[in-house]
């Protein structure tokens, strides 16, 4: 299906941004450091949009139905892990989680069943025997095919046992500005309280850019060394494309005043290549997670589901 990417090392892609409306837009901030600005070579002002972790995180949550609690409808079949957190309705699973399946919910001590037991004898692990990658990546792909598109540390179980994202991507700017602003923290109650509690003026920070552009990495040379099946290496590839056109036609508004549109996705690596359009990936992603589901490379049912012992 993607004969033409079998001699390339990586997919590379990139789309300009703009804001949905004027100039300004809020970027990610970091602990203890706040916006990410820095210097290019050139000496041209720079700024980091939206960080690896974020975009991971980003594009994880466009495949998620949050009014069904479900993978969204062209996703259906394909598998994870969901975990019962007790004897109300309350749940999480390996889409939402921030460790994916690493999570203590679902790979930790406290997880009934032992899921953590059942991954590492499936992986065949052996703390004095080298890693067979292959069976991992084998039962990552049976229990959430996420996990080898966006990485996952499985320290729950050995620290060895790492997987790196096969799809990357960030947002960056170039020739930006500060656009210094403020507002005020009201209290019309009690506006003459201290210790945050009445009038607390306060400072904002915002950016104005010459050019914003959303970047995206597909390890393809990752991804083969993984020894899958070519209908699995299919649908890896046909997710990471998806989740790319779903979020640059969805997934935009990164935070309350950081909303940005797009003039459409361009491959720059390799030359010729033509990406699918956000509807023919709907089209053919369910064929796919079908034909992987047939020849029995998934969990059955897809949905493994768990309970956690708080």
């Amino acid at each position: 299906m993607y004969e033409k990417l079998n001699e390339n090392p990586r997919l590379l892609m990139e789309a300009k941004l703009e804001p949905v409306q004027g100039d300004r837009f809020q970027p990610t901030g970091f602990s203890d450091l706040g916006p990410a600005e820095y210097t290019a070579p050139n000496g041209t002002s720079m700024l980091l949009v939206e960080s690896a972790q974020s975009m991971a995180n980003h594009m994880e949550n466009v495949c998620w139905d949050d009014a069904e609690e479900d993978l969204i409808e062209v996703l259906q079949g394909l598998p994870y892990v969901h975990v019962a957190l007790g004897d109300d309705d309350s749940y999480t699973n390996s889409i939402l989680e921030a460790h994916r399946i690493n999570s203590e919910y679902i790979t930790g001590k406290k997880q009934k069943g032992d899921f953590g037991k059942r991954l590492t004898d499936e992986i065949g692990y052996d703390e004095k025997k080298p890693v067979d990658f292959k069976k991992l990546y084998s039962a990552l792909f049976k229990y959430d095919p996420n996990c080898l598109i966006h990485g996952v540390f499985l320290e729950e179980i050995a620290g060895r046992l790492r997987v790196p994202r096969m799809l990357s991507a960030f947002i960056e700017a170039k020739g930006v500005n500060q656009a210094q602003s403020g507002g005020v923290k009201f209290s019309r109650v009690e506006p003459g309280a201290k210790e945050g509690e009445g009038h607390v003026p306060f400072p904002r920070i915002e950016y104005t850019a010459e050019e914003i552009k959303a970047y995206f990495n597909i390890d393809l040379a990752g991804l083969r060394g993984m020894g899958l099946s070519e209908e699995a290496t299919d649908l890896i590839i046909s997710l990471c494309l998806f989740k790319i056109q779903k979020f640059l036609n969805e997934g935009l508004r990164l935070r309350t005043a950081c909303d940005f549109k797009t003039d459409g996705l361009t491959v720059t690596s390799p030359d010729g290549f033509e990406i699918s359009s956000l509807e023919q990936l709907e089209e053919c992603i369910p064929d796919l997670i079908k034909a992987c589901a047939d020849k029995g490379l998934f969990a059955d049912p897809p949905v493994t589901r768990l309970e956690f012992e708080g």
